[in-house]
C-alpha cells in the first residue's frame, strides 16, 4: 500500500512530501547543474555579435547587458575590441576577440599578428580557429605548432586562450586528435564551434572533448545554443563556458524553471527541512484544533 502523500503547492511547482520527505523531479536537479545558480551561470555565459554588419548601436546594447547580467565575457571581432574595452572598463567583464574567424585559414604569423594586435586593444581572451584543412589532412604537428604560438602569446599578456575546432567539418578521430594535441599545449579552452559552419555546438562533440582533455583543459560549447535547456544539456557534457547570443533569454529561461523554494532555501535538502517543519507544525496546530473541539 502506498504511503500517505501531502501536497504541498510552492512557488510555481507541486511538491509531494512522502513519509516526511520531498519527493520530486524538477529538471535542475541533475548532474552538476543541480545546484546551479543564476549568478552562477551568468559566469558561464560569453554573450556574442560576430555579425558582419553589428554597428557601434549593436555593440552598445551587448556590453549593456553583459554588464547587468554580469556575464563572463563578450564575444566579437577584433576590430571592435577597443571601443568594446572602454565601454566595459571597471564592469569585471572580459572582452573576447576572435582571430582568423570563422575560417582558420590564415598563416600562423598572421593569426600572431591578429592575437597581438587584439590583446594590445584591450582583449582579455582570444578564440582562435585552428587550421581545419591541416588538421583534416592529418598534420598534427603543425596544428600543434600553431597552437603553441597562439597559447604562448596569451601567456605572455596573462589573456585567455580559446582554440576553436569547427566540429562539424571534422571525424570523431579529429576531433580526438586536436582534442590530444590540446591536452599536450595547454590552452585554456577548446571550443566546438564557430556558429558559422554548417552546425554548432553537440552534447556528444562536448562529451567527447571533455573526456580527452579531462581537468587539464576547459571546453567550451557554442553554436546554437539558444535555451537554457540546450545550456544545460551542454554544462551537464562538460562545457564550462558557453558561446551564445541569447544569454539574457537563456537566464530568464533558468529563472523560470528555477522553483521558488530553491532560489530562497538553497537546494533540495534544505527545501525539504523547511517543509518538514512546515508539516509538523500543521499537525500541531490541527491537535490542538482537534482538542478544543
Amino acid at each position: 500500500m502506498e504511503a500517505p502523500r501531502e501536497r504541498i503547492t510552492f512557488g510555481l511547482y507541486r511538491l509531494k512530501l512522502i513519509n516526511g520527505k520531498l519527493r520530486t523531479k524538477m529538471k535542475e536537479v541533475y548532474m552538476d547543474t543541480k545546484n546551479i545558480t543564476k549568478e552562477m551561470l551568468a559566469g558561464m555565459i560569453d554573450h556574442t555579435n560576430l555579425k558582419a554588419y553589428a554597428t557601434d548601436a549593436d555593440l552598445e546594447k551587448l556590453c549593456d547587458e553583459a554588464r547587468t547580467n554580469k556575464f563572463a565575457m563578450i564575444a566579437i571581432n577584433g576590430v571592435q575590441v577597443k571601443h568594446c574595452h572602454e565601454l566595459l572598463a571597471g564592469s569585471g567583464v572580459h572582452v573576447g576577440a576572435t582571430v582568423s574567424f570563422p575560417l582558420g585559414q590564415m598563416t600562423i604569423e598572421g593569426k600572431a599578428f591578429e592575437c597581438e594586435d587584439a590583446i594590445k586593444n584591450g582583449a582579455d581572451e582570444i578564440d582562435y580557429v585552428l587550421n581545419i584543412g591541416r588538421l583534416r589532412m592529418g598534420d598534427l604537428s603543425y596544428i600543434e605548432k600553431e597552437m603553441q604560438v597562439i597559447v604562448d602569446i596569451c601567456r605572455k599578456y596573462g589573456v585567455l586562450s580559446k582554440v576553436i575546432f569547427e566540429n562539424c567539418y571534422l571525424t570523431k578521430d579529429e576531433i580526438r586528435a586536436a582534442a590530444e594535441v590540446a591536452k599536450k599545449v595547454r590552452p585554456d579552452f577548446i571550443k566546438t564551434s564557430t556558429g558559422f559552419g554548417t552546425g554548432g555546438a553537440t552534447v556528444e562533440d562536448v562529451a567527447l572533448m571533455k573526456s580527452v582533455v579531462g581537468d587539464s583543459v576547459k571546453v567550451k560549447a557554442a553554436g546554437g545554443i539558444r535555451t537554457w535547456a540546450d545550456t544545460r544539456a551542454m554544462i551537464e557534457a562538460g562545457a564550462e563556458r558557453i558561446g551564445t547570443s541569447a544569454g539574457p533569454k537563456i537566464l530568464a529561461e533558468f529563472e523560470a524553471e528555477t522553483p521558488y523554494f530553491y532560489s530562497v532555501y538553497g537546494g533540495v535538502d534544505e527545501a525539504a527541512e523547511f517543509l518538514e517543519k512546515r508539516r509538523n507544525a500543521v499537525a500541531c496546530a490541527e491537535a490542538e484544533i482537534s482538542v478544543m473541539k
